[in-house]
């Protein structure tokens, strides 16, 4: 097979356009060296990211700079081995952030609009790039919602349902919980948004909206925060969130409104007279 060198190789085209692992070429039955070494340094970063400690100190420090407070907690388990073997650690605090969170939620008894989550999740990483800059555009939208917020809450070893937690104990009436996702082996600092209206202990997963691949390489910030801001107003309009909750928000594309308006939706074709 053609080598990456060669200017006839067809496949180059194919290759920048995505960053999958297509036509890697062989050398007799194995890989080429180069794809060879490619691979194994992108299975050392998934596996650094999943083991990076979470700088919340840092993340906090920079809320602050930006005029947001923040409270800082630990999920169930431990350390970072109990939070890989017991996933269901992961998703309830400990018993003094549990109690650190009811004495917080006091100063609100009649409870709150929205509680943003920031948890380390599998990837520490993409919550140390991908949070202020989201948070920024996210921040800017809600400000004219006039809703209420408590302060960010950093989670250490948390997963995606303590959002659930906090909310009950908060009396939230929506969560947004940004987390790192799993790494691949193109994507070790993908941030994931899970967004819940009603939250309380023992939710299931049918019960949230999910908005995946946040990231300079994946979707912008600015679509998220835009897709975030329309499931929050429904989910206040519809008082619901989950499978039931369906993401319609439309996006301006490069087409013209009127093209856009009239289609719908661009798998059907122009509507029948």
């Amino acid at each position: 097979m053609a080598n990456d060198l060669d200017p006839d190789n067809p496949w180059l085209a194919l290759r920048r356009l995505t960053p999958a692992r297509i036509a890697l070429g062989r050398t007799g039955t194995s890989l080429p060296t180069g794809a060879q070494l490619d691979f194994q340094f992108a299975h050392a970063q998934a596996r650094d990211a999943v083991h990076l400690p979470f700088d919340h100190a840092a993340l906090s420090r920079q809320l602050a700079e930006r005029g947001r407070a923040s409270l800082l907690l630990h999920s169930a388990a431990e350390d970072r081995h109990s939070y890989l073997q017991r996933p269901d650690l992961g998703r309830r605090l400990n018993t003094a952030s549990a109690q650190l969170l009811k004495d917080n939620a006091a100063a609100n008894p009649g409870g709150i609009d929205l509680a943003i989550i920031v948890a380390d999740g599998l990837s520490a990483l993409a919550v140390h790039r991908h949070t202020l800059p989201f948070l920024t555009r996210l921040e800017e939208q809600i400000q004219n919602e006039g809703w209420s917020m408590s302060p960010v809450i950093l989670v250490e070893q948390g997963r995606v349902a303590v959002a659930d937690e906090i909310g009950e104990l908060l009396g939230a009436k929506m969560t947004v919980i940004l987390i790192g996702e799993r790494p691949g082996l193109s994507s070790p600092d993908s941030l994931g948004l899970y967004f819940t209206y009603n939250p309380k202990v023992g939710l299931t997963d049918a019960y949230r909206n999910c908005i995946s691949n946040v990231r300079l390489e994946g979707m912008s910030y600015g679509m998220a925060a835009h897709k975030l801001l329309y499931l929050m107003k429904e989910a206040c309009r519809r008082q619901l969130s989950g499978v039931n909750l369906k993401d319609e928000a439309h996006v301006q594309t490069l087409e013209s409104e009127s093209d856009v308006h009239s289609n719908g939706n661009f798998l059907l074709g122009p509507p029948q007279d």
